[in-house]
């Protein structure tokens, strides 16, 4: 497992990556290496908790490369161009993160919602595919690993506040401004 951790304007922000086997492979195929958590934190070890235990390996350090490479550079390179206002660029790098199929498949949905685009909890729901679900939806958000990558920040509560956000209110008020459409 490899980690980064970039300055952003909106404070320290790591990236853990790791070589996981395909969730389809059951053979032992060839690992991928994918995004398992990141967030705006230097704190390895509380972004490290948060990475499901299926997922993290067996023996082993977060090493902490001098010259990233892999998808460590692409998701690094990805943040930079995200501050530099290219906020597509992080659902371009591949993530895996583990839980029950609803929860998997909500993470995967949010990685469709587009910077500008807000919803509430109810239209996440929906759009997941279990309408009567706004808490399991809920849940996902607060569940999500790989904030920024899987863009947990761009959904709302129904009357249109911000709800919660892992990393603090400020920090989703930025993110969400820094994506509007309209200028600051």
């Amino acid at each position: 497992m490899y980690a980064t951790t970039l300055t952003t304007p909106d404070g320290p922000f790591t990236i853990l990556v790791s070589a996981v086997p395909e969730a389809s492979d059951a053979s032992g195929g060839p690992a991928e290496e994918a995004v398992l958590a990141a967030g705006w934190t230097a704190d390895l070890d509380a972004l490290l908790g948060l990475v499901h235990p299926t997922l993290r390996p067996a023996t082993g350090p977060v090493a902490e490369p001098s010259t990233p490479d892999g998808v460590l550079a692409e998701a690094a390179d990805a943040v930079r161009a995200y501050y530099d206002g290219d906020h597509g660029a992080p659902g371009r790098v591949p993530v895996r993160q583990a839980s029950g199929p609803f929860r998997t498949h909500a993470w995967d949905v949010l990685r469709e919602v587009k910077a500008g685009e807000r919803l509430t909890y109810s239209e996440y729901a929906v759009r997941a595919g279990r309408p009567a679900a706004v808490r399991a939806a809920a849940g996902a958000c607060a569940m999500n690993a790989a904030a920024l990558f899987v863009p947990c920040h761009r959904i709302l509560r129904t009357d249109g506040t911000l709800g919660g956000f892992r990393y603090g209110l400020p920090i989703k008020e930025s993110l969400l401004a820094r994506e509007s459409p309209s200028p600051r």
